[in-house]
């Protein structure tokens, strides 16, 4: 085998995006959409709302499937799988829900063993002490295992759905919003664990936020999205791609307004879209 071969093999990314389009009655989200996320690797996505990046993140794992283009994990086309082949290469990805998303009925500890149970794989001894290890990761006491997710704080469930995520020993690891609705104290508590998490595991990671100090802290790498009806004709969608560094160095000012929390020009933008100020008469109760 020759030594190009080799290097090529050896740089192949674990997840590739190549020119993928996703469209909901006939409403264009994603165009042309074109990523690779190496082995190993915390990205993080960001934009505005409607830009695609859950939508991205689904279509990743086979919840969505693409208009157009393709999705390989490991060299494999994930949209030629049949939903057997599919459920199976699940088995190698963890996801952390926006809300944790955890089963009400059931307590923290059949929580965080439901992928185990759903698989069939291990006994009981071996499930209880997975679990049990789990918690422990990411700093919940054995205590909460025969809780119900209503006696838990908001962090602490996210922190559960952090350990089921983590049970199967994922190889991608998807974050949706991870700190959402959390204190800043709580939402660097999450960060950490995410930083834990890689440290320990060999995992690659997907993290979808908006919050910039989970951005700056966590990531390798920054992709930013735009919604397409703000994009100048054949335009990329992906309108960022780079370090924390060079994102805080960047010169397209539509980043920079998304970073810095700018709300002026998007402002003009939505009343230039309703450019008649309403009077008493336009409104019928």
């Amino acid at each position: 085998m020759m030594i190009e071969q080799l290097l090529d093999e050896q740089q192949q990314p674990l997840v590739e995006i190549k020119d993928v389009s996703v469209a909901f009655e006939n409403q264009n989200i994603l165009q042309d959409v074109n990523l690779k996320i190496p082995a190993g690797e915390t990205l993080v996505l960001l934009g505005e709302s409607g830009c695609g990046k859950t939508v991205l993140m689904k279509t990743i794992i086979g919840l969505v499937q693409p208009t157009s283009g393709a999705v390989s994990f490991d060299g494999q086309n994930i949209n030629e799988l049949n939903d057997q082949d599919l459920s199976y290469l699940r088995l190698r990805f963890g996801f952390v829900f926006q809300n944790a998303a955890l089963f009400d009925s059931m307590t923290i500890g059949q929580n965080v063993a439901f992928p185990l149970r759903q698989h069939g794989r291990f006994n009981s001894n071996q499930i209880r002490d997975m679990v049990i290890a789990r918690l422990s990761e990411v700093g919940l006491p054995d205590s909460v295992v025969h809780k119900k997710p209503a006696e838990l704080s908001g962090g602490m469930r996210k922190r559960v759905g952090l350990a089921r995520a983590l049970v199967m020993n994922p190889e991608l690891i998807m974050y949706d919003e991870p700190t959402t609705g959390l204190d800043p104290i709580m939402s660097d508590v999450i960060n950490e664990l995410i930083i834990r998490t890689r440290r320990r595991n060999p995992v690659t990671s997907i993290v979808v936020t908006h919050d910039m100090n989970t951005a700056r802290k966590v990531a390798d790498r920054l992709v930013m999205l735009m919604p397409l009806n703000r994009l100048s004709p054949g335009e990329s969608q992906i309108i960022f791609d780079g370090t924390p560094a060079e994102l805080d160095s960047t010169r397209d000012r539509r980043v920079r307004q998304f970073v810095n929390g700018e709300a002026g020009e998007r402002l003009m933008e939505l009343r230039g879209r309703n450019p008649v100020e309403p009077t008493e008469t336009s409104y019928n109760f």
